[in-house]
Protein backbone atom coordinates (compact mmCIF):
# COMPACT_ATOMS: atom_id res chain seq x y z
CA UNK A 1 0.00 0.00 0.00
CA UNK A 2 1.56 3.10 -1.17
CA UNK A 3 0.37 6.59 -0.15
CA UNK A 4 2.16 8.84 -3.03
CA UNK A 5 1.42 9.02 -6.85
CA UNK A 6 -1.30 6.12 -6.57
CA UNK A 7 -3.50 7.79 -4.13
CA UNK A 8 -2.84 11.47 -5.57
CA UNK A 9 -4.02 9.85 -8.79
CA UNK A 10 -7.88 9.85 -7.81
CA UNK A 11 -8.39 13.03 -7.04
CA UNK A 12 -7.68 13.91 -10.77
CA UNK A 13 -11.18 14.91 -12.70
CA UNK A 14 -13.07 16.24 -10.21
CA UNK A 15 -13.93 20.32 -10.36
CA UNK A 16 -14.07 21.96 -7.28
CA UNK A 17 -14.36 25.37 -8.19
CA UNK A 18 -17.24 26.67 -10.59
CA UNK A 19 -17.66 29.68 -12.28
CA UNK A 20 -19.03 32.46 -9.53
CA UNK A 21 -22.46 34.20 -10.58
CA UNK A 22 -21.71 37.38 -8.55
CA UNK A 23 -17.85 38.44 -9.71
CA UNK A 24 -17.48 35.74 -12.48
CA UNK A 25 -14.25 34.10 -11.45
CA UNK A 26 -13.40 30.54 -11.48
CA UNK A 27 -13.67 30.44 -7.72
CA UNK A 28 -16.80 29.13 -5.96
CA UNK A 29 -16.54 25.71 -4.68
CA UNK A 30 -19.11 23.63 -5.11
CA UNK A 31 -19.63 21.74 -1.71
CA UNK A 32 -18.80 24.68 0.31
CA UNK A 33 -20.91 26.92 -1.81
CA UNK A 34 -18.89 29.56 -0.95
CA UNK A 35 -16.81 32.27 -3.63
CA UNK A 36 -13.48 32.60 -2.23
CA UNK A 37 -12.89 35.41 -4.21
CA UNK A 38 -16.12 37.32 -3.41
CA UNK A 39 -17.40 35.78 -0.55
CA UNK A 40 -20.92 34.85 -1.95
CA UNK A 41 -22.90 32.41 -0.68
CA UNK A 42 -21.30 33.10 2.74
CA UNK A 43 -22.10 37.26 3.34
CA UNK A 44 -24.05 39.66 1.24
CA UNK A 45 -20.91 42.21 0.76
CA UNK A 46 -18.33 41.70 -1.20
CA UNK A 47 -15.38 40.13 0.21
CA UNK A 48 -12.64 42.49 1.04
CA UNK A 49 -9.58 43.31 3.31
CA UNK A 50 -7.41 46.33 4.75
CA UNK A 51 -4.50 44.09 3.38
CA UNK A 52 -5.70 43.45 -0.26
CA UNK A 53 -6.56 47.46 -0.99
CA UNK A 54 -4.09 49.90 -2.68
CA UNK A 55 -2.74 52.67 -0.16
Amino acid sequence: MTKGTSSMGKKSGKKTHIICRRCGGHTYHKTKKRCSSCGYGATSTTRSYAWNKKK
